[in-house]
């Protein structure tokens, strides 16, 4: 299948012609009984044609010698519970508005509208705690803006964190009870401490940034008191299914505060499957960031600036990429994440190979982008409005990828993270 013509410039295109009608019952509240047993719509991206199928053929839609790029990034359990303790003296004097958006200009970033709250019916958040969720580690020698306009972050007035400090950026709430100063208990599940936290920092719309006391293995406390945080749609609160449900078969590196979805539907066997049939398979690693279900409060695409992720282009990536790319083969992306990896990668080398390396992106991809390295994508129904769905769009088309949510809404698609996916190629 070819490519379609490029369409429009973003600078002509609106947030709203992004927008399609989605009955709430679409939207998948529990992974399916099976792992792989989704539905997949296969969508031609340069005649629109469409067909209905399911993920158990997708091997079959891939041509030997096909290299399959996969995320291999690790959810994190970052959603916390916590009662205060009161504030003490701070040892440094740190401004307020030090922490802006995370990836967004502050002015966009607005966290009712991710329902960063406790879910209906929730029994999580008894009254009087505090909700945490972690969003993003702070290396010591780094206090600097997630954001893309670091003209707009000025650490200079800050002192300098010590050695060794457990930086995190988080989102609390209730906000407006977390003053900086104060001291925060995340309990084990017997009543007894398990971490607390400092409140070093604050930001709008409930962030914060706090820097944890120092434990044997912090990723070891997460893991037991820590809970998966699901997307904001998901009006449940997370079970221990979840644990492994919400996370793919290949995850290995752990950052992320939201899965790559599009790598939920592989299984172990799905994977033998494509081997089998001769498709290569490379991992690349993006931890996708909170930013991911910010709702873009902008007008026209022009004005969007995303938030930014972390990403690792390791040496056996890239040297199957190039490899690829020279022998001109197909290169599948399992999910925008990779997408967004592989472009900024091949926008830096700018018509050289790539270089294994980690670095940060903030790439936003709309119609009129010109895709490099992407061929093919499979992908998830992305929400309304969104950059994810702008992206898909500049893939194949606004036209022809509207016209595909429809017919989804139709034939009663289950969409967003535990929901079906497209094969768009």
């Amino acid at each position: 299948m070819t490519a379609p013509h490029e369409g429009s410039s973003s600078n002509t295109l609106r947030v709203s012609d992004f927008d399609f009608d989605l009955p709430s019952e679409l939207i998948a509240q529990q992974p399916p009984a099976q792992r792989g047993l989704s539905r997949m719509l296969a969508v031609d991206r340069a005649t629109g044609a469409l067909r209905d199928t399911t993920f158990a053929e997708f091997p079959n839609l891939l041509h030997p010698g096909d290299l399959l790029v996969l995320n291999d990034t690790r959810v994190l359990p970052a959603r916390l519970y916590a009662h205060r303790t009161p504030a003490r003296p701070l040892p440094t004097s740190r401004p307020p508005q030090a922490l802006g958006a995370p990836g967004l200009d502050s002015q966009t970033w607005d966290t009712s509208a991710l329902n960063i709250r406790a879910r209906s019916g929730s029994t999580q958040q008894p009254t009087g705690q505090i909700e945490a969720l972690l969003t993003e580690p702070v290396p010591p020698n780094r206090l600097g803006a997630p954001g893309p306009a670091s003209g707009t972050w000025d650490t200079t007035d800050l002192a300098p964190p010590l050695a060794g400090e457990n930086l995190w950026r988080a989102l609390v709430r209730p906000g407006r009870k977390v003053a900086i100063g104060e001291f925060l208990v995340f309990p084990n599940p017997d009543g007894s401490p398990a971490l607390q936290a400092e409140v070093l920092e604050r930001g709008q719309f409930g962030e914060r940034l706090l820097r944890f006391q120092p434990v044997d293995d912090f990723y070891a406390v997460l893991d037991r008191i820590g809970h998966m945080p699901l997307p904001p749609y998901i009006r449940r609160d997370d079970a221990p299914t979840d644990r492994e449900r919400y996370q793919t078969v290949f995850s290995r590196d752990r950052g992320s505060v939201a899965a790559p979805t599009a790598g939920l539907h592989f299984t172990p066997q799905i994977l033998e499957a494509l081997a089998a049939r001769g498709i290569e398979i490379a991992r690349i690693t993006l931890h996708v960031g909170l930013g991911t279900f910010a709702p873009l409060r902008v007008e026209t695409l022009s004005e969007v600036r995303l938030h930014r992720e972390r990403y690792t282009l390791s040496v056996p990536a890239a040297d199957a990429i190039n490899a690829a790319v020279r022998k001109a083969r197909r290169i599948v992306a399992v999910g925008t994440t990779v997408v967004r990896t592989l472009e900024h990668c091949a926008l830096q080398a700018n018509g050289s190979p790539l270089q294994p390396h980690s670095g940060e992106t903030e790439i936003f991809i709309s119609p009129g982008f010109h895709f490099r390295l992407v061929s093919a994508l499979l992908t998830n129904f992305h929400l309304p409005q969104s950059s994810l769905l702008m992206l898909v769009s500049a893939f194949a088309g606004r036209e022809n990828v509207l016209a595909a949510y429809q017919h989804a809404v139709r034939e009663r698609y289950r969409f967003f993270s535990y929901g079906d996916c497209m094969f768009l190629c």
